[in-house]
């Protein structure tokens, strides 16, 4: 991960006994100034992500939600397809049965 313009923390950063270079009161403020500006960078970036994920997760809910609703959709045309299919089928035999000659209805 990047921290924009900022150096990258180095390990002496983290140590408890401080950096092992030599310091001076202003050079120590200044590490603990940069790191304070290091942690709060890191924490407002925390907070981005965290509510990138939360309108992820509701964006997600949302498409989940419309996804069942296409599902139930597309199941209704089914049966109404099947359903206008074995009626057109009925209404060709019907019209076959009323439209044949007479001497097949006699055989």
């Amino acid at each position: 991960m990047c921290y924009g313009g900022e150096r990258l923390p180095s390990k002496e950063d983290f140590d408890v006994n401080g950096p092992t270079r030599p310091t001076t009161a202003a050079a120590r403020l200044a590490a603990v100034n940069e790191n304070e500006a290091v942690v709060e960078n890191l924490r407002d970036r925390l907070a981005e992500t965290e509510a990138r994920l939360e309108r992820a997760r509701a964006r997600e809910a949302e498409l989940s939600r419309q996804l069942e609703e296409m599902k139930r959709f597309v199941s209704v045309m089914e049966i109404l397809e099947t359903y206008l299919k074995r009626r057109y089928r009925e209404q060709q035999d019907q019209l076959c049965r009323l439209f044949s000659p007479v001497s097949a209805k006699s055989l």
